[in-house]
């Protein structure tokens, strides 16, 4: 395979094959499906681990619970800037995610260990592994397609149906195993864990299979191939990086509200949402897993929408996708108003206001979070993929960073309900300040919009 295809112009498919996807992008399905089982699982109830003082947790405040995720949160989706600028430069998209693996599965097994210092330990070598692993995971489905290749937006769905699947089983085991009065916190650790080595297990068993060449050779390189790798970027390639920036603002909004899901919204169905089937507790950090099942249901059907708008030259463009995501977790967080009114007086609402929230927010994810990968890969100059998908998730670092402080300030808005208020006004004036801003955007995109 040339350097090109390696770097991220994957081979050209036969005209008759063109509307299939390539095969390795079911392979990095799976491996992303085990990482985010590892990665999800235990961030689901992370937050109730650090509250609780009743069954060998840490026993802190909620506050400072949520500052915690927020700082967590942060260096996991901050590093990846450092993992992808190392995969650029020197070790390759395969090399830094086989590493990625490797220091993922420690950290979990070390957060399994209940003391003080390997829970904190554990935690650090988690957030590094995700450095070297999630923007590298996402560069190598993207160094699948040609330029212009109009599977591109559709692969990259099937991969975040990967992300979902592997979110729901991991908020069902792990989330299973920590709030269970007969196995406890670190049962659940000790699970991401393993669902990381099977993920890295069946990527090397693999991989010389569907994914031969891919990833190999550091993108810096493969762009030295094209031209001279000290040559300045072209002015659209200044004007496409613009565009990116000026997207990545508006995502910081999306997932600030987005990620109350570990946080308040996590303590809200843990305290305040009735749980009870029977004789059987549902574990507060299940609900969390409302979102990627109605992910995985909704998937497809927004796969098949974009298509057949492509098709008849009339699918939106990126940044319109994201002001439409905006919108819908505004509408989502609708409903944790009026819930979170219902339970002011300490009553125990209906589960319906977080999977009606939950359900929204999804729908929003969907314009957003894999269209957004697509998204840089089809702008970065080709030198600096790996490099802009880890500033992609810096975005993101700053948004948990900001989700985790605002929760802890949650009664300084006087409850949840008038904080859930600040998050209905604030994507609804970013939504439509991005709306007007797309003409703008599409002009310096230079034809890579959809």
């Amino acid at each position: 395979m040339t350097s090109d295809a390696t770097a991220g112009e994957a081979t050209a498919a036969p005209p008759a094959a063109k509307q299939r996807q390539p095969r390795g992008i079911f392979l990095l399905f799976g491996v992303e499906m085990w990482e985010r089982f590892s990665f999800y699982g235990m961030k689901g109830f992370l937050a109730l681990f650090a509250a609780d003082a009743a069954r060998g947790g840490l026993g802190w405040s909620q506050p400072s619970a949520s500052r915690l995720m927020g700082i967590y949160g942060f260096m996991a989706y901050a590093l990846p800037v450092l993992g992808g600028f190392l995969a650029d430069r020197v070790l390759g998209t395969h090399r830094a995610l086989v590493l990625g693996a490797v220091i993922i599965a420690a950290g979990h097994f070390m957060l399994a260990v209940p003391a003080v210092p390997t829970f904190f330990l554990g935690l650090a070598l988690v957030a590094i592994g995700t450095g070297f692993f999630k923007t590298n995971a996402s560069t190598m489905v993207g160094q699948l397609y040609e330029q212009g290749d109009k599977r591109r937006d559709v692969g990259f769905t099937i991969f975040y149906m990967g992300v979902n699947v592997g979110a729901f089983l991991g908020y069902i085991v792990c989330g299973f195993l920590a709030e269970s009065p007969r196995f406890g916190w670190h049962w659940g650790f000790g699970a991401a864990g393993v669902g990381m080595l099977l993920g890295l297990g069946l990527y090397l068993a693999l991989r010389r299979r569907y994914l031969a060449g891919i990833g190999e050779v550091p993108n810096r390189v493969a762009a030295a191939a094209e031209r001279p790798p000290t040559e300045a970027l072209t002015r659209e390639e200044r004007d496409r990086l613009v565009a990116l920036l000026v997207v990545f603002a508006f995502t910081i909004v999306f997932w600030t509200g987005f990620e109350q899901t570990s946080t308040s919204l996590n303590f809200f169905a843990n305290e305040s949402t009735r749980r009870t089937l029977g004789s059987f507790t549902i574990p507060a950090s299940w609900f969390q897993s409302v979102n990627p099942v109605v992910l995985v249901l909704s998937a497809p059907l927004f796969a098949a929408l974009w298509t057949w708008l492509a098709r008849r030259n009339r699918e939106p463009s990126t940044p319109t996708k994201m002001a439409i995501a905006l919108v819908l977790l505004a509408v989502g967080f609708v409903f944790m108003v009026l819930g979170a009114r219902e339970a002011s007086g300490g009553k125990l609402v209906s589960p319906w206001w977080l999977i009606a929230a939950y359900s929204f927010h999804t729908f929003g994810e969907l314009c957003l979070s894999p269209i957004g990968l697509s998204f840089v890969t089809k702008l970065a100059p080709l030198k600096m993929v790996a490099l802009l998908m880890g500033t992609w998730f810096l975005a993101t670092a700053i948004a948990e960073f900001l989700a985790g402080y605002l929760a802890a300030l949650k009664d300084d808005f006087g409850g949840l309900a008038n904080f859930c208020l600040l998050l209905v006004i604030l994507p609804l004036i970013a939504g439509g300040a991005l709306f007007a801003l797309t003409p703008w955007l599409r002009r310096r995109m230079h034809g890579r919009d959809t």
